[in-house]
């Protein structure tokens, strides 16, 4: 097999193995996840998990740095080197458990567990969903980039006004933050073809990984809502 060739421009049978390779990874990312979470919630302790809740300067850094590794991560998934899309995606599948803790361990304290598999199911589906509109559609999907991407800078200025001046963003964010990821896995489910050589499945999985994630997040936060 040919190497450091764009997916697009690759054979049949290349392309295949790249897919099935990126999505066995984000399977296996997910189910790090899911370990990672559960190490973390039987080892920190209760305090630490309920200070991050109370300390709204604690989360702002929290966010600052999840940024800037979210950049780290991105970058790494680009690189032609194997080991360094490993350590990208090694490195924010621990990264999201820290900081999906504190939504965990609530949710686990709502339902016992039921809300999180609930927000799971529906994950899965949408995603499942998307991608089958990417790979089925022919339409370009490029205009999502410019909407993505000023949609996550009015996210990140709300959240950060929200921790500031203490408002609650609400429902309807999260509401939006659904669509807008939404948007991303479409966006980069369509363009994986063209971003990302044969080999560089590993960090195709982190990017797609990412998006799921933050389509979790907001998941769970309108069930958990619902249950206020």
């Amino acid at each position: 097999m040919n190497t450091n060739v764009l997916v697009s421009q690759s054979t049949d049978l290349e392309r295949g193995d790249f897919y099935r390779k990126t999505y066995t990874h984000v399977a296996l990312a997910i189910l790090a996840f899911i370990g990672v979470e559960t190490v973390l919630l039987k080892i920190v302790p209760e305090q630490m998990i309920l200070a991050m809740f109370a300390q709204r300067y604690l989360w702002l850094l929290i966010i600052g740095v999840f940024w800037l590794a979210s950049f780290l991560a991105t970058k790494w998934s680009l690189s032609l080197n194997k080991s360094t899309q490993y350590f990208g995606l090694a490195f924010y599948v621990i990264l999201e458990a820290a900081i999906f803790l504190p939504m965990i361990y609530l949710a686990m304290l709502y339902s016992g567990g039921e809300v999180i598999f609930q927000a799971a199911t529906l994950t899965v589906a949408m995603f499942a969903g998307i991608s089958a509109i990417a790979f089925t559609s022919k339409r370009d999907f490029s205009f999502l980039r410019n909407i993505i991407t000023i949609g996550g800078f009015i996210a990140i200025g709300l959240i950060v006004g929200g921790m500031l001046f203490g408002f609650n963003l609400g429902l309807w964010f999260s509401v939006g933050m659904v669509i807008l990821a939404s948007a991303t896995i479409l966006y980069q489910t369509s363009k994986l073809k063209d971003a990302y050589a044969t080999d560089q499945y590993v960090g195709a999985a982190l990017q797609l990984f990412a998006s799921i994630m933050l389509l979790f997040w907001y998941i769970l936060s309108i069930l958990m809502s619902r249950r206020d």
